[in-house]
């Protein structure tokens, strides 16, 4: 599950990435080898699990996937969080330095 999780982030990122200029701009290529990273990480993790398991693995327990969907979930929201902060940092159009400004 988690890997399907942040399959699915990393492949919306990369069409996001490919289609959006601004996007680019805003450094969404990082969050994309983020995920795709992650991707492969899970993907590791699932081929090292099925070796252990054999086709055990394809019979979770409920509760066990539903604790990968929330492991997924909170690697996609973390990863969307450090995003969101170096947009900030980085401040690519000044917005936040104008909003600064501002206030002074």
């Amino acid at each position: 599950m988690t890997l399907l999780i942040t399959l699915l982030s990393a492949i919306a990122v990369t069409l996001v990435w490919y289609l959006n200029g601004k996007a680019r701009r805003l450094g969404i290529g990082t969050l994309c080898l983020a995920f795709w990273g992650a991707s492969l990480m899970w993907l590791v993790d699932a081929v090292a699990e099925y070796i252990r398991e054999g086709e055990n693995y394809f019979k979770p327990a409920g509760a066990d996937m539903l604790n990968d969907a929330f492991l997924g979930l909170a690697v996609v929201a973390l990863g969307l969080a450090a995003w969101v902060i170096s947009v900030i940092v980085r401040d690519p159009d000044g917005v936040v330095r104008r909003r600064l400004k501002r206030h002074e």
